[in-house]
């Protein structure tokens, strides 16, 4: 199908796409300027994979998701879980690459899941330079690079890197439109056969190509529109408001590692009105959703400076050589901090990371006795 955009309602949307513009560059100031905007922007990551969801017509609950990231389940994964966990994996690599990533084909095709020649060794701009390697700490939600010329491993990772190197030359031979013929067929079952996911994705590339011209806000609003009406990937609409997201930071309107909560803000907007019929009500809906995004993200700002203060008081009278200080910046950057995080963030034991957790006040997540782990969603 074709997305029009020559009878686009300009003048309908001159004034909801101004105060969302507003609404979204005064929050992105207010969090480039707080102590709590670490904390705040890992908290939106969750939120907004909880909201997808929502969006989607799924349920997950936010405690599960974050205890599911952490790899402290309480209970089994459902599938939906496991959807949840995607989108949150691909928005934190959204944010952690440049602006314009997501939108480039290189970023498009790793997002989808396809090959890219040397993507494992920072071809696409994920890995770390130099030949280091990356060692990702799901639990403690912090990254570290190890030089592996200190444990002596030079000659394993350059074997390594020729393996990879071999791996990238039969990918790139496999991209070649006689061996596209001779590819396994997805199965029917799963898949709509009919259903060209490349031809779509190429469409709503023009689309966005030819609305260039546009304020960032509008493009955003198409982009997500042209989305939802040309049906790009069968079992992925979520990376649309991604994308959507990406259009916004790609143009200024966010900065940062700052990604709006588009989801957040679809969450307020009547189904009704986000898949009418008519082009021009879901534009104003969309628009609509971008304001209320921004509000929300203001009051969740607001709640954890609040949370921020009320711990603080509960160090008057400390020694100046208390830990608390350094607990409370812990527990604000992050979401749920577990005893062996504390521990090795403070140079404490696990007993004394366990106490001085006690004397701050923090809600335990899990319910257990052991492996447990505390924190403010």
């Amino acid at each position: 199908m074709s997305y029009d955009l020559a009878k686009l309602p300009i003048q309908s949307l001159l004034r909801p796409i101004s105060e969302a513009a507003v609404a979204l560059a005064r929050l992105d100031e207010r969090i480039a300027r707080s102590p709590v905007g670490e904390g705040f922007l890992e908290r939106g990551h969750f939120h907004e994979a909880h909201a997808s969801l929502w969006v989607d017509g799924e349920l997950v609950h936010l405690e599960d998701l974050v205890l599911h990231d952490a790899l402290r389940d309480i209970r089994a994964p459902t599938h939906e879980l496991t959807i949840a966990r995607d989108i949150l994996k691909t928005r934190r690599r959204i944010a952690a690459h440049p602006p314009g990533w997501a939108l480039s084909a290189q970023g498009l095709a790793s997002l989808r899941g396809q090959a890219w020649p040397a993507a494992s060794l920072g071809g696409d701009g994920e890995g770390v330079p130099d030949g280091s390697v990356e060692v990702s700490d799901a639990w403690a939600g912090v990254r570290e690079v190890e030089d592996p010329d200190n444990d002596g491993l030079g000659d394993a990772f350059a074997a390594i890197d020729a393996v990879l190197a071999r791996s990238g030359a039969a990918i790139e031979e496999a991209k070649k439109p006689g061996r596209v013929k001779n590819a396994p067929e997805k199965d029917p079952f799963v898949y709509d056969l009919d259903w060209d996911e490349d031809e779509r994705l190429a469409e709503w590339q023009a689309v966005l190509a030819r609305a260039q011209d546009l304020p960032p806000v509008c493009q955003a609003i198409v982009a997500l529109d042209a989305w939802n009406e040309i049906a790009v990937l069968q079992h992925a609409p979520w990376l649309g408001r991604l994308l959507a997201a990406s259009v916004l930071r790609e143009g200024g309107v966010t900065t940062g590692t700052h990604l709006a909560a588009i989801n957040l803000g679809l969450k307020a907007i009547p189904v009704d009105r986000r898949r009418h019929r008519d082009r021009e009500t879901r534009l104003l809906a969309i628009s609509r959703a971008l304001t209320i995004a921004a509000e929300t993200g203001l009051k969740e700002h607001d709640r954890l400076v609040l949370a921020r203060q009320m711990m603080m008081r509960k160090l008057e009278g400390r020694r100046t050589s208390s830990r608390l200080p350094e607990l409370v910046d812990l527990v604000m950057a992050r979401p749920l901090i577990s005893a062996g995080m504390v521990a090795k963030t403070l140079e404490v034991t696990p007993q004394g990371a366990r106490r001085i957790v006690q004397e701050l006040g923090l809600r335990e997540m899990t319910g257990r006795e052991r492996f447990r782990a505390w924190g403010i969603l």
